[in-house]
């Protein structure tokens, strides 16, 4: 059962416990219980729906602006920094495993590479004679071994110590951290601007109903205990 229902249930038969028994301090607890376990319960609703008449009411989904500019300033303020790209930038540079690209050569389709050479045999001066033997069909069966050299040829530039200097140099530009973080800037603009009021209330309850449901037995509990000194009293 829900922590904040049951709470509430719990005040309420107390209440009614030192009602019918005549019992005036069990009545004033159950009565102080149920009071602040109500209006903690009340006013979390209040967060994230409008009551008509209540000024203030549902204010999540109404400042949902807000809280989408307040996540992308946390996001870029506080995680995707320039000394903190700089600093992540720096560590990958000086290992240069984590920078290889060789994974992205290898998947790279390079069968455009040999069209555009067929397409440069053609319209050269070798494409004359090259009719006589069947054409640039006759280049057909080498596109494997081509593109297969091509791609080893790739490699070993993309993993020879010059091509590994020029990329870290190239990383460490200044103006390369400025685009990286605009670009980390817009993919999060993109997925903010996806949001929608429902769905911002919904993930913040979704996140802190646990714990909100702790503010009403607290409610009810301390209710309890101020209940429990009026009826001393």
């Amino acid at each position: 059962m829900n922590k904040s229902l049951l709470t509430n249930i719990s005040a309420f038969i107390v209440a009614i416990v030192g009602y019918l028994t005549h019992q005036p301090v069990i009545w004033s607890v159950g009565l102080f219980a149920l009071s602040g376990a109500v209006t903690n319960w009340f006013a979390i609703h209040m967060l994230f729906e409008k009551v008509p008449g209540l000024y203030g009411s549902g204010v999540i989904p109404a400042r949902f602006e807000d809280f989408k500019s307040g996540i992308s300033d946390l996001v870029m303020g506080q995680f995707f920094t320039e000394e903190n790209i700089d600093k992540f930038l720096g560590q990958q540079a000086a290992n240069h495993n984590s920078i290889n690209i060789t994974p992205v050569i290898n998947k790279i389709d390079l069968s455009p590479a040999f069209d555009a050479l067929l397409t440069t045999v053609e319209q050269s001066s070798f494409g004359g004679m090259l009719s006589m033997f069947g054409g640039t069909e006759a280049l057909v069966p080498l596109k494997e071994p081509y593109i297969r050299k091509l791609q080893e040829s790739l490699v070993e530039v993309a993993e020879s110590e010059e091509f590994n200097q020029l990329l870290i140099n190239e990383i460490e530009q200044p103006d390369t951290i400025a685009k990286i973080r605009e670009q980390v800037a817009t993919i999060v603009q993109q997925r903010l601007d996806e949001l929608t009021p429902s769905l911002v209330k919904e993930i913040i309850q979704t996140m802190i109903r646990k714990h909100l449901g702790w503010l009403v037995v607290w409610g009810g509990v301390f209710g309890g205990l101020i209940g429990l000194i009026a009826g001393a009293l």
